[in-house]
């Protein structure tokens, strides 16, 4: 796939746990884990309103796209 979910980077500069961030968000720690792993098809925008207001970041600082080879 060529969007790479970059959400661990972001949680380590802001020293938060994804346990935390769940929490905050109010998602399961489960699936904020598949989210982090890239093995989700989609992510709602309200999810990752709530994740850039967490975090203070913008999508770009989570997701970045790298053409396949």
């Amino acid at each position: 796939m060529a969007i790479v979910v970059r959400l661990d980077v972001m949680l380590a500069k802001r020293k938060m746990q994804s346990k935390e961030l769940a929490k905050i968000i109010g998602i399961s720690e489960q699936n904020l884990s598949l989210l982090k792993s890239g093995k989700v098809r989609g992510v709602r925008f309200e999810t990752l309103n709530n994740i850039c207001v967490a975090l203070d970041c913008t999508p770009a600082d989570l997701l970045e796209f790298e053409p396949d080879a």
